[in-house]
């Protein structure tokens, strides 16, 4: 049947600081698999070099699949640091991949394209609601407990006591 369902309602069980990255692909030119199916390998051999490495930092991720011919993936992390030091590490899969990207993107003259947002979230400054849902998004990542343990509004779930 597939991921189990968690009946009622469910916030995700991340504490602390959050770091969401979204990396993405739109493909321009459908023909010019040369140019955009390098760069969709690319991306589940990151995911798992990183989902295998648990100090890498990544919490989890979620694939999915937006407007025409766009691919993103919604990645949780535990810091901003760790995910730039993975950007620019030399002996981890994404150098060479953005190295490769970066001579097909000169070649390929706007067959695929590419974006990617990152988004540092204090502490307090995310809630989430899931109902009757399998584990999805920061949820996924970080796990879920009921709504009731971080409060039953939206509004007391995002505390910002920090701020």
């Amino acid at each position: 049947m597939g991921a189990e369902l968690y009946a009622g309602r469910m916030t995700a069980a991340a504490e602390g600081d959050v770091t969401v990255f979204l990396i993405g692909m739109r493909i321009n030119r459908f023909r010019a698999l040369g140019s955009w199916l390098p760069v969709f390998k690319a991306m589940p051999r990151m995911l798992r070099e990183l989902s295998r490495d648990k100090g890498s930092g990544m919490l989890g991720y979620q694939l999915l699949f937006g407007p025409p011919r766009v691919i993103y993936v919604v990645q949780y992390w535990s810091s901003h640091e760790k995910l730039l030091a993975y950007s620019v590490a030399q002996d981890k899969e994404h150098r060479p991949a953005w190295a490769a990207f970066n001579r097909r993107m000169r070649e390929g003259k706007g067959r695929v394209g590419f974006w990617h947002e990152t988004y540092v979230v204090p502490a307090g400054a995310h809630e989430s609601v899931y109902l009757n849902m399998p584990e999805f998004g920061l949820g996924k990542a970080a796990g879920v407990v009921p709504v009731g343990r971080r409060g039953d509004r939206a509004a007391d779930r995002l505390s910002l006591k920090g701020a």
